[in-house]
């Protein structure tokens, strides 16, 4: 039985992005930062994902401190590796290349005791398609809202 504990959403990727394909990467973590983690104290805002010498890193992904670790704590806004295939890393970085796609870390959460980052191929979405979004939620929301009060 998989047990699955979300940690922190990146709600503003959903916003500026069109999520195209998605995975699952481990991170590359030290002591103090899971301890950090398993707290929640973990910002995706702002962060992507880039291939340096053939291997995946999380960059702007922020993990606060820990308070209780003194100097095994690490520099907060650190690039995290991320563990995949080599073969996921290749096509990932090929799309992103040729496309113009960017690579996305969508959520960061605890299974079966491990740290994973979900990661998203995205493509940017322009101002128009951000209104339409918006409206199409708006829209939603209200008929949602209709519903109720009627039964």
């Amino acid at each position: 039985m998989e047990e699955v504990q979300t940690i922190a959403k990146n709600k503003k990727a959903y916003h500026d992005y069109f999520v195209l394909e998605k995975y699952e990467a481990g991170l590359e973590l030290f002591g103090t930062e899971i301890k950090s983690i398993r707290a929640g104290r973990v910002n995706l805002k702002d962060s992507f994902c880039s291939v340096d010498d053939g291997e995946m890193y999380a960059i702007g992904m922020h993990i606060s401190p820990y308070e209780m670790g003194n100097r095994f704590n690490r520099d907060p806004m650190r690039k995290k590796k991320l563990l995949l295939h080599k073969k996921e890393i290749m096509k990932l970085f090929g799309e992103s290349q040729q496309q113009g796609l960017s690579i996305i870390p969508l959520e960061l959460y605890i299974k079966n005791g491990r740290a994973k980052l979900e990661i998203g191929l995205c493509k940017g979405k322009k101002l128009y398609d951000k209104r339409a979004t918006e409206a199409k939620k708006s829209a939603q929301r209200t008929m949602e809202r209709e519903f109720k009060e009627r039964y």
